[in-house]
């Protein structure tokens, strides 16, 4: 069928300032202080269009220009096995990955696809550059597969000891091409050399956390939970690595409210991180904007030992205007710390609890609310939504898979020169 564009503008986060998106647009190109724009959207009422496929039946509150083919959308269920074992009589299961038996079918078994089929069908069908992501692992596989499917050309960075999470169904399509960053590198090492490429005006950045689209694509989580519930949850749970997924939350629990058919937005936000790469947790118990400093040299060590490593983001998106910090303040929210024991432990327990297996880092956000229920954070008759953004490996990949290697492992400290010749031999 044909699709008309979605209308809307941007909106400096800081300022309020108003402009038109000239297509790409990450920040406003007026300058300021450092801050996220957000699309304010035409239909400014949350309108789900089930005669779209996929993700896009919420493509009204999504920044994009045409439909990418094989999208699904997150399910949202309400809790019985996990609910009872908190004592939660509102707990509602919002789940991104593989469980047919709940209509839940994202092949890549992470809400990265939200992000994936939001990002490329912001794209220009006409685009001549090529597209460069940033990952740690799950968002490299994510945007791997959607580009394979739908002939999008991309050069993915990854830190090499994350290349366990690179597996697919089948062998991709040439147009994907993936660069690893050395042994002992980390996510941030794997931003560096995406950097340096998109120097060269043949490539351009996915823009991470500054991307409408990422954030917009993500925000479909709790379009789904509202869709189920019919109003706005009273608490938020989720893992964070960079902390987008929360932030994309709180926006539209603001395009929400200001909607007016599903309630205030008295909704508080509450992440998790797993101990030692605690980032964000650190530095949201100063009461900090800043973040924490961290030593590079420490960070890495900490990513390497950490179970659910997507979590491990040197540089999230956490004091500029709009950011991580701006929406635990204005929710009323908080961080949670979690083991990687407690990470087993809650693994083990929601699959006997709910009967099927989570990825490592929503389990950090399960761990954060039995914390939060074992402390009086919430109250038990609370409308709780549980963002677990990842699940169903072992169902999906007892379907087959091959894994993705690297096309060419490059030291991101090489001169930016080196860097953009090396990939430009790929094509």
């Amino acid at each position: 069928m044909k699709f008309t564009p979605t209308q809307y503008q941007l909106m400096n986060v800081a300022t309020g300032r108003m402009f038109d998106d000239r297509g790409w647009d990450l920040a406003d190109p007026q300058g300021g202080d450092p801050s996220l724009v957000r699309a304010v959207y035409a239909q400014r009422s949350f309108t789900p269009r089930p005669e779209l496929k996929g993700l896009y039946r919420y493509a009204e509150w999504m920044p994009v220009r045409r439909i990418l083919k094989r999208s699904c959308a997150p399910v949202t269920y309400k809790s019985k096995g996990l609910a009872r074992h908190l004592g939660l009589q509102n707990l509602y299961i919002t789940f991104s990955g593989y469980n047919p038996r709940i209509g839940a079918k994202m092949r890549t078994c992470s809400f990265k696809e939200t992000e994936a089929f939001s990002v490329c069908a912001r794209m220009d069908r006409k685009e001549e550059r090529v597209l460069v992501v940033q990952s740690a692992g799950n968002t490299a596989r994510a945007f791997a597969q959607v580009c394979s499917d739908n002939e999008i050309p991309v050069v993915i960075c990854v830190p090499q000891d994350n290349l366990h999470d690179l597996w697919f169904h089948k062998k991709l399509n040439r147009c994907v091409k993936l660069v690893a960053v050395p042994h002992g590198c980390d996510y941030y090492d794997a931003i560096i050399l995406g950097e340096k490429l998109a120097r060269n005006p043949r490539y351009f950045l996915e823009g991470g956390a500054k991307n409408v689209a990422r954030r917009d694509g993500m925000g479909t989580t709790l379009l789904s939970f509202v869709e189920k519930t019919g109003r706005i949850p009273d608490a938020y749970f989720q893992a964070v690595g960079s902390g987008t997924g929360a932030i994309a939350a709180w926006e539209n629990a603001e395009r929400l409210a200001a909607d007016g058919r599903f309630g205030e937005n008295k909704m508080r936000v509450y992440v998790a991180q797993n101990r030692p790469f605690t980032l964000i947790h650190d530095s949201w118990k100063a009461q900090s904007r800043e973040l924490s400093a961290l030593d590079p040299e420490e960070g890495r060590r900490a990513a390497e030992v950490i179970l659910a490593k997507v979590l491990a983001n040197r540089k999230p998106p956490y004091s500029l205007a709009g950011g991580l910090f701006d929406v635990l303040c204005a929710s009323g929210g908080d961080s949670f710390a979690c083991s990687n024991d407690d990470i087993i432990y809650w693994l083990l327990q929601f699959r006997n609890l709910e009967g099927y297996d989570l990825l490592p880092a929503p389990c950090a956000a399960v761990a954060a609310l039995a914390t939060a229920v074992r402390d009086g954070t919430v109250r038990r008759d609370e409308l709780i939504m549980l963002n677990c953004t990842g699940g169903g490996t072992l169902a999906a990949m007892a379907k087959g898979f091959v894994l993705k290697e690297p096309d060419l492992v490059l030291d991101p400290d090489l001169p930016e020169e080196a860097i953009i010749a090396a990939v430009d031999k790929l094509f």
